[in-house]
């Protein structure tokens, strides 16, 4: 009779990070539900400490994670939470978020990788402590354009015969005038946003130009010609609001603000994003 084989030890969890800093509060750790149903808490190393949490091995892998993460409903999930964790560590002292889903086999893994990095994280911990980042994102409306073109009839032919050349000219000249104010509105917003970001970049202690988002469903007329991150000090904050305040009044440009964040722009995490 075949004996049963015996089962062996469970696989150790893999653990998760969310942000490393330099002092946590464990308090606040543990009111935060994290992406599983394990507490929240810190992991020293270097004179640092890393929030992280323990994740089921079975939950772990790479093909779990991805499966997990093209579900809509779940990746908002995960993003929230994750999300919610670095602004609570980030809210008692400068953090350096890490990228979504970053997994290590074990603890004593991510500790030692993490500990490979550590002259990067105390850099990137000096770079934002005291400061935050600010969104601003330009936009160019062609919703006049549309509308004045909406509003350029073909004209239509008279009893017995085609348009009147003189009404034919007339009809090019205003598509050819929608199409000069269409080009000249592009202009004049690129050099919206190239002032934009000069004017802030002189504000911040440091900015990057990331990559422009397309245009949504709902945007309307409007296509995006800056998307900027500015790495703003906490005692300027007022002053980089009134810079763009002013800046939309005076261009008449549609400028968005959006902020105060966690410098996800600038903590330079890279590379460091786990063994899954």
């Amino acid at each position: 009779m075949t004996q049963p084989v015996p089962a062996g030890p469970p696989a150790a969890p893999a653990t998760y990070v969310f942000a490393v800093c330099r002092g946590v509060d464990e308090g606040v750790l543990a009111e935060l539900p994290g992406i599983t149903t394990a507490p929240v808490r810190a992991l020293p190393f270097e004179r640092l400490h890393a929030v992280v949490q323990e994740v089921p091995a079975a939950d772990a892998g790479r093909r779990a994670w991805t499966e997990r993460l093209s579900d809509p409903v779940e990746l908002e999930r995960c993003v929230r939470a994750h999300h919610r964790v670095v602004t609570a560590v980030a809210a008692h002292g400068p953090a350096v978020p890490m990228a979504l889903a970053t997994l290590y086999s074990s603890e004593e893994r991510a500790r030692q990788a993490l500990g490979a990095g550590a002259g990067r994280f105390h850099t990137a911990l000096a770079r934002v402590d005291g400061r935050v980042e600010w969104g601003v994102k330009v936009y160019v409306s062609s919703a006049s354009a549309a509308n004045e073109a909406g509003r350029t009839a073909v004209p239509t032919a008279g009893p017995g015969g085609p348009p009147a050349s003189g009404a034919g000219r007339a009809y090019l000249e205003r598509v050819r005038g929608v199409h000069r104010a269409r080009e000249e509105s592009r202009r004049a917003a690129l050099l919206t946003a190239e002032e934009t970001d000069a004017v802030l970049r002189d504000l911040a202690v440091a900015a990057r130009r990331l990559r422009l988002q397309e245009q949504q469903p709902g945007d309307g007329h409007r296509a995006q010609v800056l998307n900027g991150a500015y790495l703003v000090e906490e005692a300027e904050t007022a002053r980089f609001k009134e810079a763009v305040a002013a800046l939309r009044e005076r261009t008449g440009a549609l400028i968005e603000l959006s902020g105060p964040w966690v410098p996800y722009s600038f903590a330079g995490e890279d590379g460091l994003h786990g063994d899954r």
